[in-house]
């Protein structure tokens, strides 16, 4: 029996939607394919033991979020580029507020865009997120409230994406 055995299916099963996390935590889509593939050289080196006794796709959410935190820990110098920005050619409603949202999820410290992204995207509850992130729930809940709070102030266009359901969580 390969150490590795189910290392590859899980991999399948699971890329897209690790994918989302890695890109809805990076913003950007080549960050997100080196964030996943760093940490899933990590795993594949610690598979026959979480494929044994562990949760791998825990494991790996985790490592995802914490080499994030990581990442944006140590300054990264700005590349220049010839190229100028691209340009948004429609100019819907739905565009706009990813755009604007974007933007906004940038001027989040990593561990408030960490939490909006499990809480909020990947829908996992305070107590799940509280055990990704390795906190207390009352820090989710603080985190959560703080990064609303910063999404508010620095895009209160975006205002009308917050369901009440958010709220009345933000405020429990």
């Amino acid at each position: 029996m390969d150490r590795h055995d189910g290392f590859r299916e899980f991999v399948l099963a699971r890329q897209q939607a690790l994918m989302r996390t890695a890109y809805l935590l990076t913003g950007d889509a080549h960050l997100a394919e080196d964030l996943l593939q760093s940490v899933l050289m990590n795993v594949v080196r610690q598979w026959h033991k979480l494929s044994k006794d562990g949760n791998p796709e825990a494991y790996t959410r985790k490592a995802l979020v914490n080499q994030y935190i990581s990442w944006k820990r140590r300054p990264r110098p700005e590349v220049p580029s010839s190229d100028p920005p691209e340009r948004c050619v429609s100019h819907d409603d739905a565009t706009l507020d990813r755009i604007v949202l974007r933007q906004a999820l940038d001027r989040l410290t990593p561990k408030q865009r960490a939490v909006i992204v499990l809480r909020f995207r990947e829908d996992l509850s305070e107590a799940q997120t509280a055990e990704l992130l390795g906190c207390s729930v009352g820090t989710v809940k603080s985190q959560t409230h703080h990064a609303l709070a910063r999404l508010r102030a620095v895009a209160p266009e975006l205002a009308h994406l917050l369901s009440e359901r958010e709220i009345v969580e933000v405020a429990r």
